[in-house]
């Protein structure tokens, strides 16, 4: 009996996600561990591999849209990803419990990460990505990545992101096995983003609708799942601070790296609507998530009304999408 296309279309988007998840974890695994017997600080591979392990399924999945000539998708997976870790994985999270927040990551993650956005807005506002501007952001993640690793050189014992960030060095892991392990997913990662993006790119063709809303439902939410598990094991440890500060990280990877190897691999044209809708609602959520957790002093709160409500703005702009899309097929 022969599948219906639709049916391997998806089937390919689901295995090529999996795969995808697998393979990033087992490369960031085996390379952290044989940073570390090499003798690279712990606080470098924390800020550098471990730091960039949830990011690195977008990362893959746009470089490799990019190069097979799909940049709404490479684009829109890194603009739904931001939105989805903040209004599915922030709001649910919050929803089942408040999240407290360290006044330190109030003042410098999210200044940080509004000042990576608006140099994502210069960049695309001319409805071009040139690969010079795919450099300019790769440039400011390492500066981004130097700035991290001094304030957690200034405060090591305060600053909860970099430490759970060390702790999770896989040190007791075989040089052998780790080569075995960082090779295993090196070849892997490509394979499944390679899977994916054609289940994606077939979908939206089948569907009638841009590879741009693929990217920004379908794949971004995908790709977001390993945040989603951070989010869940840190919650579930009670270690709130890390549930916000591995989501602010990723959202600042992801516009810095995922949007940065796009565009150096093949400039891309970028369609008017992520722009007036996409990366505006990627500021108002974001506007929103800093306006819910700010305090005048102390520790900041994610509380269930606050969770609720970014919650149900990202259903609300899944929906607006999805719309669109069939309203103008």
């Amino acid at each position: 009996m022969t599948l219906p296309p639709v049916l391997i279309a998806l089937g390919a988007v689901i295995l090529g996600i999996a795969l995808l998840i697998w393979a990033a974890d087992r490369l960031v695994a085996g390379s952290a561990a044989l940073a570390s017997h090499f003798g690279v600080p712990a606080l470098i591979i924390g800020v550098t591999l471990l730091g960039f392990g949830t990011s690195a399924p977008e990362m893959v999945v746009s470089a490799i849209a990019s190069l097979e000539g799909s940049p709404g998708l490479a684009i829109g997976n890194a603009l739904g990803s931001n939105v989805a870790n903040i209004g599915l994985i922030l709001g649910a999270t919050a929803v089942v419990y408040p999240l407290t927040i360290q006044r330190s990551t109030m003042i410098r993650e999210f200044p940080m990460l509004l000042a990576v956005m608006a140099l994502s807005v210069l960049v695309m506002w001319d409805f071009v990505f040139q690969r010079y501007e795919g450099v300019v952001l790769l440039a400011a993640l390492v500066a981004v990545m130097a700035v991290m690793s001094m304030w957690s050189m200034q405060q090591p014992d305060a600053d909860a992101q970099m430490s759970h960030l060390t702790e999770e060095i896989p040190t007791q892991m075989a040089p052998r096995m780790a080569v075995f392990w960082a090779a295993a997913g090196l070849v892997a990662l490509p394979v499944a983003a390679h899977i994916l993006v054609q289940g994606a790119v077939s979908l939206a063709t089948m569907a009638g609708v841009s590879d741009a809303v693929i990217g920004l439902t379908i794949v971004a939410l995908g790709t977001s799942l390993p945040e989603l598990a951070a989010a869940i094991a840190s919650a579930i440890k009670r270690e709130d601070d890390l549930v916000i500060g591995n989501i602010l990280g990723s959202n600042i990877f992801n516009l810095l790296g995922v949007l940065g190897i796009s565009a150096v691999i093949a400039p891309m044209a970028i369609t008017p609507e992520l722009i007036s809708r996409d990366l505006l609602v990627m500021f108002v959520i974001t506007g929103l998530l800093a306006v819910f957790v700010w305090r005048r002093a102390g520790m900041g709160q994610l509380n269930r009304l606050g969770g609720g409500f970014l919650l149900l703005f990202f259903v609300l702009y899944q929906a607006v999408i999805i719309a669109s899309a069939l309203s103008g097929r």
